[in-house]
């Protein structure tokens, strides 16, 4: 099935950052493979001048999710380190809108969607259509998804430019996305 790129949709780019990738605190395996791709999805948004969004964790030091305060993952992607930078291969256009979540150190976020002004500044550019992709399927890959089903926006999932924590609990998101509405689809299935 091909799937068009409407005047009414946006990229969302989600966590590439170099805690996430190979040599950081919290590696997904296989996370630097979304790279070239998600330059090519990248290319596409950017010759029709549509929108572009990249999420990041931007964590404080002391935020809930560390295993220092309880939580289930290591110190990652903090604030103004090298660790939260995105990665410095992914080719993120000046244009591009940039999300932190997880800011607050009591309140985990994991979708772009969660304590952010993403959902607003869609709304305002009339955005319809959302592709995502990026790291990690399992977490906030499918909660962003999730949270873009949930408010009404037709949701695009990039399989081949997201990667999961674990095979398992990927397939599982993968599956739930699709239940709930998501269509999943790689480069080839975009119709210019």
């Amino acid at each position: 099935m091909k799937i068009g790129i409407t005047l009414l949709s946006a990229l969302i780019i989600v966590d590439v950052q170099n805690d996430f990738c190979l040599g950081g605190a919290l590696p997904v395996p296989g996370g630097n493979e979304v790279i070239p791709i998600l330059n090519r999805y990248i290319e596409v948004f950017s010759y029709k001048n549509l929108p572009i969004y990249a999420t990041r964790d931007w964590h404080p030091e002391n935020h809930i999710s560390f295993k220092t305060r309880g939580g289930p993952w290591p110190p990652h992607c903090i604030q103004n380190t090298w660790g939260a930078e995105f990665h410095p291969n992914l080719n993120i256009p000046s244009h591009t809108i940039i999300v932190s979540k997880a800011t607050e150190p009591n309140k985990e976020a994991y979708s772009g969607f969660e304590g952010t002004n993403l959902e607003n500044d869609l709304r305002n550019r009339r955005i319809r259509r959302v592709f995502i992709g990026g790291l990690a399927t399992d977490y906030c890959v499918k909660e962003t998804v999730m949270d873009a089903l949930k408010i009404g926006f037709e949701t695009i999932f990039l399989e081949d430019a997201s990667r999961g924590v674990n095979i398992d609990s990927s397939e599982r998101a993968v599956a739930e996305m699709i239940l709930n509405g998501a269509i999943a689809i790689k480069l080839e299935d975009i119709k210019l």
